[in-house]
């Protein structure tokens, strides 16, 4: 039964808001020009609804980060007009920043899916999250939040329960797609909702904001159902164990496994923590099938010979994951042994290629067959290509189109297909985090003024804490060490007692190095002697040290080390 309409109320009454005159504005503050930190804003007035709020992993240049989040300056400066959190689907590029920021907005209820709730209430609960509602919000519901009104729809991804919404405003209807593939044979049987799409075109859509991950690729994605078949294929032609990675929140994939597995009378294994919790939480809401239990992890090493199925996490080469610590000989439960078949089922992210391939060579070491996407169909991904992505603008036959989710390149190719099926070229809006579109009431549109964007690095405990600066750091710790020079001062006159020190690390080679080392304690000498009668200030001592050291260094070695001066006062 259908609550009363009311604001978060849900029900299937149309919004009747009248247009004030005020625009429609849509501000991502994350998703754009990226893959990850997934979170869009719409905002009418003193109402702001927010679309999904993900994380980003680290790349090579974000060392010792765990999650990168968006900077949300902006909804911190408006925290009375952020009403409600709408989440698409459970994957963390769209739901992992949540335990960080939902605290900056307490109260502020997360409307979702069965699924993603389920998903969602672990995280916030392991996270001591407790100030914010999560409220069903499903296929088919009509959520109204001021002058908002929220239509989801189903829509195929590689997680059950994913949705789009249909954003309908005093200014018109936006179609928010979410991720999304047109999959017919999708591995729970429930397709996209092309019904409900089309009749949301037929009434008229102001702008489509759609998944651009696949825009450079021609054709259809495959099916999900695809991926079952190779690991049937896999499993039948192999005697010992197989060992299948992939993320933990592929509820689909995870379920092919099973599927697979019981048809060939494999009993099965799940490792990894967060793929035990995702199967187990994903299992109690109906969303996994399986015949017969699952053997705990702690049997696994008793059944060496027995051709078991072992589910685990680590397919983009993660070094804590439970893939790497096998490949690497590290795992409690699981040692590779002859025989053994690992399939990565996954295509690694930008910029994780080479801990996957590093982790497939270890394993390989180790005596695996290891199979993965490049030599086999064990992967498909969860995102639509060229010819859906151009049925997608068909059914919903927007005036203006933003491509999200997706690089500049990906942005770039899903515009142009968007002019191939009759949107002009200046009604594409190819936009950066922090760019506003602004919608009017008299149907035209225009690029607004940037808003505060960004990224915070999560580092441990640390939320914000680390900086720019201290990345560059680390940038040159890694690439070219430190040096500590240590200096000894007189406190009343500042001059030096004693020959400075130097330590190094990631630097110098050993004993070949001395002279270069004495030479340089000659030169930091040099530079701390003081000749006035008054003392010199630390801090200039400092500076002195280590634009010195830094300078002479650089000139001999032809590198550049984190000099870090230290000033002792006796």
């Amino acid at each position: 039964m259908l609550k009363r309409e009311g604001e978060g109320e849900v029900s299937r009454r149309p919004n009747r808001a009248p247009a004030s005159g005020a625009p429609l504005r849509l501000i991502p503050l994350g998703g754009m020009g990226e893959i990850g930190k997934n979170l869009y804003l719409y905002e009418y007035l003193d109402t702001i609804i927010l679309v999904d709020c993900g994380l980003a992993f680290p790349d090579e240049t974000t060392l010792g980060v765990d999650i990168i989040i968006p900077d949300i300056t902006y909804l911190r400066e408006r925290k009375s007009a952020v009403k409600a959190v709408l989440i698409t689907h459970g994957h963390e590029d769209h739901v992992g920043a949540l335990p960080h920021i939902l605290p900056e907005l307490p109260g502020v209820p997360v409307y979702a899916s069965i699924l993603a709730r389920g998903l969602l209430a672990n995280k916030l609960k392991e996270f001591k999250v407790s100030a914010n509602p999560l409220l069903p919000l499903n296929a088919g519901d009509r959520l109204n939040i001021g002058p908002f009104s929220i239509e989801p729809f189903r829509i195929g991804h590689s997680i059950p329960d994913a949705m789009g919404f249909a954003i309908h405003t005093p200014v018109g209807t936006v179609v928010h797609t979410g991720d999304f593939k047109f999959d017919q044979t999708p591995a729970d049987g429930k397709g996209s909702d092309f019904a409900t799409l089309a009749r949301i075109g037929a009434d008229g859509v102001i702008a489509l904001v759609s998944d651009s991950t696949r825009a450079e690729v021609p054709g259809y994605t495959p099916s999900e159902r695809i991926v079952g078949e190779a690991f049937r294929g896999i499993m039948s032609e192999t005697q010992g164990r197989v060992i299948v990675a992939t993320f933990a929140s592929n509820i689909a994939r995870i379920q092919q496994v099973l599927d697979a597995a019981s048809e060939l009378g494999r009993q099965v294994a799940v490792v990894g923590r967060s793929m035990e919790q995702n199967v187990k939480i994903a299992r109690d809401l109906g969303y996994l099938r399986f015949k017969t239990p699952l053997v705990a992890k702690e049997e696994i090493a008793k059944r060496k010979k027995q051709p078991l199925v072992i589910a685990t996490t680590g397919a983009q080469g993660e070094p804590m994951a439970g893939l790497a610590k096998m490949a690497n000989g590290e795992h409690r439960n699981v040692e590779i042994q002859g025989g053994d078949t690992v399939i990565v089922s996954a295509s690694p992210i930008p910029g994780n290629e080479e801990a996957v391939g590093r982790t497939i060579d270890n394993l390989f070491k180790s005596g695996a067959n290891v199979i993965y996407h490049s030599i086999a169909q064990v992967h498909v991904s969860g995102h639509a290509s060229q010819e859906e992505l151009k049925l997608m603008l068909a059914l919903t036959k927007p005036k203006y189109f933003v491509p999200m989710h997706g690089e500049m390149r990906m942005q770039v190719a899903h515009g142009r297909l968007a002019t191939q099926m009759g949107v002009a070229a200046s009604s594409v809006f190819i936009i950066d985090n922090g760019t506003p579109v602004e919608f009017l009431a008299d149907g035209s549109a225009r690029r607004g003024k940037p808003v505060a964007h960004g990224s915070v690095f999560v580092d441990g405990a640390s939320v914000g804490e680390i900086s720019e600066i201290v990345l560059r750091d680390r940038r040159t710790l890694a690439d070219d060490g430190i040096v500590v020079v240590i200096a000894t001062v007189d406190a009343s006159t500042g001059r030096p007692v004693g020959r400075p020190a130097l330590v190094t690390r990631g630097f110098l080679n050993g004993d070949e190095d001395n002279k270069l080392v004495e030479a340089a304690i000659d030169i930091a000498l040099k530079a701390i002697q003081h000749k006035g009668d008054r003392a010199a200030e630390t801090g200039l001592i400092k500076a002195q040290l280590s634009e010195s050291v830094s300078r002479f260094l650089s000139r001999e070695t032809k590198r550049r080390p984190l000099v870090v001066p230290v000033v002792v006062e006796v």
